[in-house]
This record gives structure tokens, C-alpha cells and sequence, in this order.
């Protein structure tokens, strides 16, 4: 899953507890590992003015049932969409829960808890055969839109088709259904024949107005973790209107659009009278109103928080540079401060397709001259994130912290062997490219600064182009014909795993079969044989220990493929307003759980 902060979303960029599968299993032992190398630092709940210094990590602080009031959010950027069907920020996941409900969804707790997998629209966990290629869901009946009309099963069955499949799909997010279901490899997408949009989409059946039977290709033992993607929640044929159906979704949730959402400027939430709460789980919908600001400047965002103009930083990416080590050394305010561990990977793609960066011992050359002490600081030192030597976090099975295929003194980086490289693929004096990164992003910026200034060392001379958040996933690092016109040799990205798998964490940035013309997220467009041979292999593996040692071979691959440059595995700093009620980091989406916050101020 994209990031803005990263996503333990995990999670993520990001991510249960069904139990047919061996996979649950598996995802249940990962998690306890994740919690336990999370760490926390904080003892039990009570009021906020008791709160200690991270204690959101492990610790629901400052809880309330308190109703009313309006919840304050604000972003630098813009959502890629706030469409459920076309967003793969982790913030807009975590958020898109307001007014979208999914198949499935995270428990609403913080810790180990909170990453297992519940029943949403479900009425129950999914029921899978014996060999995991077909999976029934039924739906909770009597479930309403905001216009009173009743959720279907076919509605969902829409919503996966028009975000997976035809030329119009739409471009945000992942497409593991576009890959997964049977009898779909000719379906041209909903928007093909508007008589009859689903007509020769024969990988889900709804055999009746609330049941669906999703029929897979093959084996997919981690298949319910996509049923808590935002791409589940429902859509109506008729109120489909294509990427513009995001100026006013139609709410499932407990709140809907007041108004339309206005790109860069605003999106405000009001309470839904259709939704029924007995029927959701882990919405506590507090507040009256919900409201974000689009397009403010980060330092904004943050003294607006710690002067409580503010409740959250829809980002979930902690405050900026400016304001991180007031906050963390101002005994005044470190008692409102978290500083979780997330499995969150911030990175540097070397596209693999580009000349010269088509040579691996180019893109060696640049692993070995990069300075990851100058990374990490640039991510804010110890508090912005712990050193990266490969690209699986290390609290995923199968991942190995100690595999260093680059190493250096004090992690400054080994320019002789760089210098080596640079002989070996025939630019002996270096060369020139280009590092893309997103401007309203600090730490992106930071990160880019560094990296030029290390590859310097060596002479490789690279421009630092910089691009809104916005748009830079979908239109100008997630496309490859932009990076390819733009000279985008390198771009700076994070990533958290769509769940917590090497499967949920590695496959969209790795497989070959994942490259995209829009919405890319494969930058560096790596279509390694031996590495897609083993993503296709360890679908129908069963055994969790099986699969961990394919995910260990994966990452080991691409290290030596050098198609990722790891910078750190990030730490976030988070503020919490006095007011802000009900606060705890979710390991699911590597930020504060949207949907119990409330506050005190009504």
C-alpha cells in the first residue's frame, strides 16, 4: 500500500483471524511478532493528562464515549481520491471507513487485536474449499445506503469490477482481483456496455441478492485480507459516474458528503440516518461532523495541532521536520506524543528498464555509494526511522534484518566498490539522471537531497524534480512512460504491505506481472524470471513456513537485482491533541484508527 506516512499497515502500504485456511494462522503468528518488535513505551488508559510519551502504540488513550462536536482534519496534499474504488494511500483507506464499508474489516483495538480480520458487510467470515479457489461471503441483509435504497451483493460485485477491469478501470490502486478471479481474462470493464455492465464478468456469482462467490484461477490461501480493501465497499450501477463518482460517493457508512468533495480545498462529512449501528462493529461515529482541509502547508498543520486548532493530520505521517524535535524534547508536550515503529519501508526506486540504470552493476553502483546514515537523518535520525538493509520489514516472516548485501563503515557507503561498478557497467566517470519526489513531503525532499549528494561522491550527477502528492503515484512516478520522458532514473517512495505478508508486502513493487501503465506501482519496473516464478509458487503454498522461506529467496533476489535502494524502516512521530479522544495507533494502517477518535471539544 502507498504511503504518506506508511503503512507496523504495515500494514499496510500495509494488514486476521478467518480460520478455514492455513493462512490465518500464519498471518496471526506474524502479527505477534510485528507487536512484539513494535515495542511501547506507556502503562494503562486513563485521562489524557496522564498519558506518557508513546503510550498510543500499545494504549487506547484518553478513552470516551462522548458524542458531538466536530472532528478537525487537514492534509499538505490532496487524496489520490477519495472514491473507495480508485485510492491507494493508507490515510484514504483508513479514512474512506467513514463513509464506505468493506467485506471485510480490521478489528477495532489497538496491539495484536487490532490486525485481526472481522466481518464488516459480512455476516460472517469467509468460507473457503479445500483448495482455496473459491471463496462464499454472504452479506448482512437489510443494509442501506444514505438514498435508503439496500446494499446487494451485486453492488460489490460492481465495485470490484469497475476498480480491477477494461481499459477505464480506474487507476488508483491495486489489481489483485484483475489477476486472481477465473472466467474474467475477457471482461472489458463495466463502462464497455452500459446495457449490461456485468455482462462476461463470471468471476464472482451472486446467486442471490446477498451472497457472493469469488472463483479463483488458483489457490490464494491470503484471499480474505483482499476483503478488507477499500475496493469491496459497494457501488450502484446507476450512481457510477466513472472517476468523477468521488465528488460525492454514496455513503454506506455512518456519515456521508456534505456537499461535494472539492478537490484541493475541502471534503466535509455529516452523519448518515441510514446507517444502522447495531449492524457495524468498529465504527463508533462520535463526532457530529467531519471535516478536512486540503492543500495546507506542513508547518501549518503541525502548530495547528499543538495549539489544539486542530484534531489530526489526515496524512498519518507524523509532523514535519520543524516541528519533531520541538515535540519530542518539550517536556510539555511529549506526554501528547506517539513514536511508533512501523514496518512502513521508505525507499529509493532504480528503474531497472533505463539506460544505464538497465545495468545491474549501475544500479549496484548506486546501492554501494549511498550514505544511509545521510537517509536516516534525513528521516530524522533515530526517532524518523531505523537503517534498512533489505526490503521486507523485519517483523514479517520470512524477512532477514541481519541480510546486508551492500554494507559500509558506519553506513556512509563504499565508493571503491561503487567506483567498481561504475568500471564494470561502462560509465567509469559516472553519469546523469534524475530523482523524483513529492514537494509537499519533507522528508521526501530531505531523502533526495541526500542521495544526490552521496552519488556525487562517485559522479553520478542527478536533478531533484519534485511533484504534488496527489498525483505522483498515479501520473508521474506511477507511470512509466512519465519517468521514462522525465528521466526518472531514481524516485523516492515508501511502501507498507496491503497485509502482513511477504505476499501483501512485496508483490505490487516487485512482480513483473504488477507493472501498470498508470497507477504503477513496480517504479522501478523490475520483471525478474526467478522473482515472478516464486510470486506465482507461493499462492498455493499452505504451510506459513514454506511460504516465509519463499518470501526470505524474494528479497534476497531483489536486493541482488538492486532494483530498490531501502533507506529506512520508518518511525513516525504523531501528536494528539488534548481533545482528541479515543487515540491508538493501528498496526493495520500504520497511523491512529480514524474511526473511534471523537473529541472533547462540544
Amino acid at each position: 500500500m502507498t504511503t504518506h506516512h506508511f503503512t507496523c499497515q504495515v500494514p499496510p502500504r500495509r494488514r486476521g483471524a478467518f480460520r478455514r485456511a492455513a493462512a490465518p494462522v500464519a498471518m496471526g503468528t506474524a502479527v505477534a511478532v510485528l507487536l512484539a518488535a513494535c515495542g511501547g513505551g506507556g502503562g494503562g488508559g486513563g485521562g489524557q493528562s496522564d498519558a506518557e510519551f508513546n503510550e498510543g502504540e500499545t494504549t487506547i488513550v484518553n478513552p470516551s464515549d462522548q458524542s458531538g462536536g466536530t472532528l478537525r482534519y487537514a492534509i499538505s496534499s490532496d487524496f489520490d481520491s477519495p472514491d473507495p474504488g480508485n485510492t491507494y494511500y493508507a490515510f484514504s483507506w483508513n479514512f474512506s471507513r467513514y463513509y464506505a464499508r468493506t467485506l471485510l474489516t480490521y478489528t477495532e483495538a489497538p496491539g495484536e487485536e487490532g490486525i485481526e480480520l472481522q466481518p464488516d458487510l459480512a455476516e460472517a467470515m469467509p468460507e473457503g474449499n479445500e483448495d482455496s479457489t473459491e471463496w462464499t461471503v454472504r452479506i448482512k441483509p437489510g443494509l442501506k445506503y444514505e438514498d435508503g435504497s439496500e446494499i446487494t451483493a451485486e453492488d460489490v460485485k460492481y465495485a470490484v469490477a469497475r476498480s480491477n477491469f477494461g481499459d477505464q478501470a480506474l487507476p488508483n490502486g491495486p489489481k489483485y482481483f484483475q489477476g486472481l478471479l477465473a472466467d474474467s481474462d475477457d471482461y472489458q470493464g463495466p463502462y464497455a456496455d452500459e446495457a449490461d455492465p456485468l455482462a462476461g464478468f463470471d468471476g464472482i456469482e451472486t446467486p442471490d441478492e446477498h451472497t457472493l462467490v469469488f472463483r479463483l484461477k488458483e489457490s490464494f490461501s491470503e484471499f480474505p485480507y483482499l476483503l478488507l480493501q477499500p475496493q469491496t465497499a459497494p457501488v450502484p450501477a446507476d450512481a457510477d459516474r466513472g472517476e468523477q463518482y468521488q465528488s460525492h460517493v454514496l455513503s454506506s457508512g455512518p456519515y456521508k458528503f456534505d456537499g461535494d468533495y472539492r478537490p484541493g480545498v475541502s471534503l466535509n462529512l455529516e452523519r448518515n440516518d441510514q446507517w444502522d449501528a447495531s449492524t457495524d462493529p468498529t465504527r463508533k461515529a462520535l463526532p457530529d461532523r467531519v471535516e478536512v482541509e486540503l492543500g495546507v502547508d506542513q508547518n501549518e498543520i503541525d502548530q495547528r495541532l499543538v495549539n489544539g486548532e486542530l484534531d489530526v493530520d489526515l496524512a498519518g505521517a507524523g509532523v514535519g521536520p520543524a516541528m519533531k524535535g520541538t515535540v519530542i524534547t518539550d517536556e510539555g508536550q511529549r506526554h501528547n506524543v506517539d513514536n511508533p515503529q512501523t514496518n512502513t519501508l521508505r525507499y529509493v526506486n532504480i528503474n531497472t528498464v533505463m539506460e544505464p540504470l538497465d545495468n545491474l552493476a549501475c544500479r549496484q553502483a548506486i546501492m554501494y555509494a549511498a550514505d544511509r546514515d545521510a537517509l536516516q537523518r534525513a528521516w530524522g535520525g533515530d526517532t524518523g526511522g531505523d537503517v534498512a538493509t533489505q526490503i521486507m520489514p523485519g517483523a514479517l516472516p520470512g524477512s532477514d534484518p541481519s541480510f546486508d548485501p551492500y554494507p559500509s563503515d558506519e553506513n556512509k557507503g563504499d565508493l571503491d566498490k561503487a567506483r567498481q561498478k561504475l568500471e564494470e557497467c561502462g560509465q567509469p566517470d559516472g553519469f546523469s539522471t534524475a530523482i523524483g519526489a513529492r514537494a509537499d513531503r519533507p522528508s521526501d525532499v530531505s531523502t533526495a537531497e541526500a542521495l544526490q549528494q552521496a552519488l556525487a561522491r562517485v559522479g553520478i550527477d542527478t536533478e531533484i524534480k519534485q511533484y504534488p502528492s496527489d498525483t505522483y503515484t498515479n501520473t508521474q512516478a506511477g507511470s512509466p512512460s512519465f519517468v521514462a520522458d522525465n528521466d526518472l532514473g531514481l524516485t523516492v517512495y515508501g511502501w507498507a504491505p496491503d497485509w502482513a505478508s511477504g505476499y501483501g508486502f512485496m508483490s505490487k513493487i516487485l512482480d513483473g506481472d504488477a507493472i501498470q501503465q498508470a497507477g504503477n506501482a513496480n517504479i522501478s519496473e523490475i520483471d525478474d524470471a526467478q522473482i515472478n516464478d516464486w510470486f506465482d509458487e507461493v499462492v498455493a503454498v499452505a504451510d506459513p513456513d514454506e511460504r516465509a522461506e519463499i518470501y526470505t529467496r524474494i528479497d534476497e533476489r531483489a536486493m541482488e537485482q538492486a532494483p530498490i535502494l531501502p533507506a529506512v524502516f520508518e518511525r513516525t512521530v504523531l501528536y494528539r491533541p488534548a481533545n482528541l479522544t479515543n487515540v491508538y495507533y493501528h498496526a493495520g494502517y500504520s497511523m491512529y484508527d480514524y474511526m473511534p477518535l471523537g473529541t472533547s471539544n462540544n
